[in-house]
């Protein structure tokens, strides 16, 4: 089961090194992220959003290569490619995987200013050594779906 974690961090440079954190320890194999996404607001109070999955760039992706095939079909391709990259983008924009957005937005609306929330849904994590890596940005553990007893030692050893 996917383990989603939401962490305070102090601002938005820190976020996007809890992203690159969450990065590295992917390449070690000591965590399998599904998604990650941070937040924070910017100067005017308003919350935004940076997504780790472009959907639209995959749909898009995928559409011109099955518009260009069925294009082929049809002695177009040109075409096919164009009409198939514009579909496959509006249904990559249309697609929800991971992390709801409307939580992203909620916790968002309810930061600080110059505060960041990242959220990281880990399908498989080698805790002990994840946390050690998170420790030097000093996060604070906002929410996750992890049982309490879980959630209080994953918040104790981010404190220690």
């Amino acid at each position: 089961m996917a383990q989603l974690i939401v962490l305070g961090v102090a601002d938005r440079d820190t976020a996007e090194r809890a992203l690159d954190i969450a990065a590295d320890l992917g390449k070690q194999e000591l965590l399998r992220l599904e998604d990650a996404a941070y937040v924070y607001k910017d100067d005017k109070g308003r919350p935004r959003i940076h997504q780790t999955v472009n959907m639209t760039g995959y749909g898009a992706l995928g559409g011109a290569f099955w518009g260009t095939l069925i294009g082929l079909l049809f002695l177009n391709p040109l075409l096919g490619l164009a009409v198939g990259a514009a579909s496959g983008a509006v249904a990559g924009k249309l697609t929800d995987i991971g992390i709801d957005d409307e939580m992203i937005k909620k916790i968002g609306a309810e930061l600080e200013q110059e505060r960041a929330a990242v959220f990281l849904l880990a399908d498989e994590a080698t805790r002990d050594r994840a946390v050690e890596a998170f420790k030097p940005l000093a996060p604070t553990v906002i929410q996750t779906n992890l049982s309490h007893d879980d959630e209080q030692e994953l918040i104790d050893a981010l404190r220690a």
